[in-house]
Formats: structure tokens, C-alpha cells, sequence
């Protein structure tokens, strides 16, 4: 059996939940003046009681200056779906193309609101599709067959759209 990346749920000496200021301020100090962090033994060497998996994650999803710290806008959610159209749940992917955004932020933003905006309009979130009778439309039109629910641009080609006999993934 392998060793688990960290004690944090044997040791009950580590300390659990919201990070503290001075806890922030040590690890943000540790690793600036440190060009190489391991973050296995970074939690001893910074004087933190936090295992290196939760400094990393507190590091990369919160403190790290590349991190963008606003709301999601109208073009990055229009980019997530139609991304996520593409690549599915290759959310690290996703997160290379929209600077300052985490691969783990986009999976919750898409989990907690793109997948339910997209039921709302009428598709699915799994594959982009209409539903099969779908109030409106054919079961065989695409998003960009319909002028109500999308922008009007579909990714696949009209080749690939002639070759198959069902529509491809719907992206509005």
C-alpha cells in the first residue's frame, strides 16, 4: 500500500478549516522567498500546522497573484460552455485558456451555475443537445437552429452535420 500524500485526517495535532491571517501571511512569506516549493515539507519548514496538500490548495486557489479574485463575466461563462462543449470535464484544459482562473474554480463555477443555466434554456448539460421534443423545435436541430436559445454559431462543420443523422452538441 502506498503512503498517503499527508497525515491530514490521522494527525489531530493539524489544524482544520478557515485559515487565519497570520497563516495566510506565513505561507504567502514562504513562498515568495522560496523559488522551489516542495509542498510536502513546506508546512514545517513555513511554522504551519496545515498539511502541504491544503497549503498548495490554499496557495493556488486563494492567495496566488495570478488568481482572479471577481466574478465570472458574460464572455467567460459563453467561453466555459463552449469549452466545455469541446473538451468535457477536462477542466484543466478549460482553465489554460482563461488566464487567472483555476481549474478547481471552473469545475465549481460550472457545477453551481453554468449546468443549471443551460437546463433553464432548454439543454442538456451533458452532451449540449436539445432534449428530444423539445417544446419549439425538432428532436434534430441544434442550438443553432434556434434562434431563442443560442447566438447562432455551432462548432461542428456542415460536413460533419451531413454525415451524422443526429444534431451534434448544442452551443449557445
Amino acid at each position: 500500500m502506498t503512503k498517503p500524500c499527508c497525515d491530514c485526517d490521522n494527525n489531530n495535532d493539524l489544524n482544520e478549516g478557515a485559515w487565519s491571517k497570520e497563516e495566510d501571511q506565513k505561507l504567502i512569506n514562504y513562498v515568495t522567498t522560496h523559488s522551489e516549493v516542495c509542498w510536502r515539507t513546506l508546512p514545517q519548514a513555513a511554522g504551519l500546522l496545515r498539511c502541504g496538500r491544503c497549503c498548495r490548495k490554499r496557495w493556488f486557489d486563494t492567495l496566488s497573484s495570478d488568481h482572479k479574485r471577481e466574478k465570472f463575466g458574460e464572455d467567460e461563462d459563453d467561453l466555459i460552455i463552449r469549452l466545455h462543449a469541446l473538451l468535457g470535464d477536462r477542466w484543466s484544459l478549460i482553465a489554460g485558456r482563461l488566464p487567472g482562473r483555476t481549474d478547481n474554480e471552473i469545475k465549481s463555477y460550472w457545477n453551481s451555475h453554468l449546468k443549471k443555466k443551460l437546463v433553464k434554456m432548454g439543454i442538456d448539460p451533458n452532451n449540449h443537445r436539445l432534449p428530444h421534443g423539445f417544446a419549439g423545435t425538432s428532436s434534430n436541430k441544434s442550438c443553432s437552429d434556434n434562434e431563442n436559445i443560442g447566438s447562432g454559431s455551432n462548432y461542428n462543420s456542415r460536413e460533419e452535420d451531413q454525415e451524422s443523422s443526429s444534431s451534434g452538441p448544442v452551443v449557445p
